[in-house]
């Protein structure tokens, strides 16, 4: 059995143009891994007919001497992107049997480059979900274990299927969204690297959308010089998707020179939470010290509005996916529910969406209804904007007095077992995302770095959060971290 799946994108890609492997071989390799990962749950729709056939183009144009750095690279796609001719399901009930007829621009950016799609990747139905237990296909599993124990574990939502894909080397990166933390939130949990860029960098265009104005695709790879190549091919500006920014797009590998002299990093005093593990404590400290050894200079900083963020956050968030998700209503795709006789346009509605939606979706849906509602609109949602509108100049002031980057826990915790939570109160699921909300309201880049194991073997992750548009020097800062941390475990196969 060939290992080429367990390469980065950077090795394969030099592999590759060195003729040491072809396309076709590498793209083999992971479909062979795939089929014999079924326990993990991650790829959803196997397209090996597509993948083979872009296989075979990417070697083409490889030997043509005209080939992109991710051309003949396997990727999975997240079920949130549309996908020409592929079922697209957001995970959804609701969306079962769709096919689109077009293709979202960040996959039609990665194929263009000649990335070889395998499959679309488990997520929590329409993203909402902090541990990938809301998808209509069942759960994504971790392939991380606790120590000697067999208990299943969650990879982290929303894009738990992307996180488990790369981890488990079975493609070698991923595409993610992330609307409060489900790029950054699961490369935590399953030791892999997150990148979410600025709002705007990447188009949304045909990406399934949950709240408009925080969504945001971005990369799940094995290293952060991974992030930096398959960012520079996701990334640029889409006529078709009015928030995205027409600027240029910089080389974002030709920047990681790992050196970090003179930058400065924040630390905030309010990500101190009550209750913090104690080896989430030390991870951050550990951090900061790797930073400084590397010649950065620590600074303490203050972001006063941080406290509010998680409440704002759950107002914006379901208050745009009730919005959003109005259009499934049985008329136009996806399900429809059978109908009684003299049943109405009003019971179409009615029974479509209940049988349609999973109750993590429905208990949102009426959350964003309720504080859009007339009496509540103002007390909810406009107090909600104004709140985001100070957490964003919180950052501002911090970036404006010279802060480079800012160094934070990524997660509250290491994984957690599947199941879990499922019973606890929705809050506690909620507070998976205290440390990565922020980032959202405020539309900026963030990443999230494997930098250790907790005692019993899992890996934790730290998060840089970087200024408006400046990936390139957020990816040199997390380079540094990255080759200071030496982060190398792989998960033990058990599946």
């Amino acid at each position: 059995m060939s290992d080429l799946n367990n390469l980065t994108i950077a090795e394969a890609r030099d592999k590759l143009r060195a003729g040491d492997t072809t396309a076709v071989e590498l793209t083999e390799a992971c479909l062979s891994a795939i089929d014999a990962a079924d326990a993990l749950g991650a790829f959803v729709h196997k397209t090996p007919e597509i993948a083979l056939e872009r296989a075979k183009a990417a070697d083409a144009r490889i030997q043509a001497g005209d080939a992109p750095a991710m051309c003949g690279i396997p990727v999975g796609i997240k079920d949130l992107f549309c996908t020409k001719g592929v079922a697209s399901q957001a995970a959804s009930g609701i969306l079962e049997g769709f096919k689109p007829e077009y293709e979202s621009t960040v996959s039609q950016k990665l194929a263009d480059d000649g990335a070889v799609m395998l499959g679309k990747l488990n997520m929590d139905e329409f993203a909402m979900g902090s541990s990938n237990e809301t998808s209509v296909y069942g759960n994504a599993v971790n392939p991380w274990r606790r120590g000697n124990d067999d208990a299943a574990l969650t990879p982290g939502g929303s894009s738990g299927g992307s996180a488990s894909a790369v981890a488990a080397d079975l493609c070698l990166a991923a595409t993610g969204t992330d609307t409060g933390g489900s790029i950054r939130q699961p490369a935590a949990f399953t030791g892999i690297v997150g990148l979410k860029p600025t709002y705007g960098r990447c188009s949304r265009w045909g990406i399934v959308a949950f709240a408009s104005s925080l969504d945001q695709a971005g990369p799940m790879t094995k290293t952060v010089r991974d992030a930096a190549i398959m960012g520079t091919a996701m990334m640029g500006h889409d006529p078709k998707d009015s928030t995205s920014a027409d600027l240029p797009v910089p080389d974002f590998e030709a920047m990681l020179t790992g050196d970090i002299k003179g930058k400065k990093i924040g630390i905030p005093a309010e990500y101190r939470m009550d209750g913090m593990p104690e080896e989430i404590e030390k991870l951050w400290h550990d951090g900061a010290e790797m930073l400084k050894d590397a010649g950065a200079e620590i600074v303490d900083i203050t972001l006063p509005h941080t406290k509010y963020a998680l409440p704002a956050y759950y107002v914006v968030a379901p208050a745009e996916a009730s919005s959003n998700l109005a259009r499934y209503d049985g008329v136009r795709y996806g399900h429809r529910a059978k109908l009684a006789q003299g049943d109405g346009i009003v019971q179409m509605y009615e029974k479509t969406r209940a049988e349609g939606f999973g109750p993590e979706v429905k208990r949102r849906v009426m959350i964003g209804t309720y504080v859009l509602s007339a009496g509540f609109y103002d007390a909810y949602y406009n107090r909600a904007r104004k709140v985001r509108a100070l957490i964003k100049k919180d950052f501002e002031d911090v970036f404006a007095a010279g802060v480079d980057a800012i160094l934070t826990p990524a997660t509250p915790s290491a994984a957690f077992g599947l199941g879990e939570m499922a019973d606890a109160d929705p809050v506690q699921m909620y507070l998976n995302d205290v440390f990565t909300v922020t980032v959202n309201l405020a539309g900026l880049p963030g990443i999230s770095v494997p930098a250790g194991l907790d005692k019993q073997g899992l890996p934790l992750g730290l998060q840089l959060i970087g200024r408006p548009w400046e990936e390139g020097d957020l990816l040199n800062t997390a380079y540094a971290l990255e080759a200071a941390a030496g982060f190398v475990s792989k998960p033990v196969k058990w599946w």
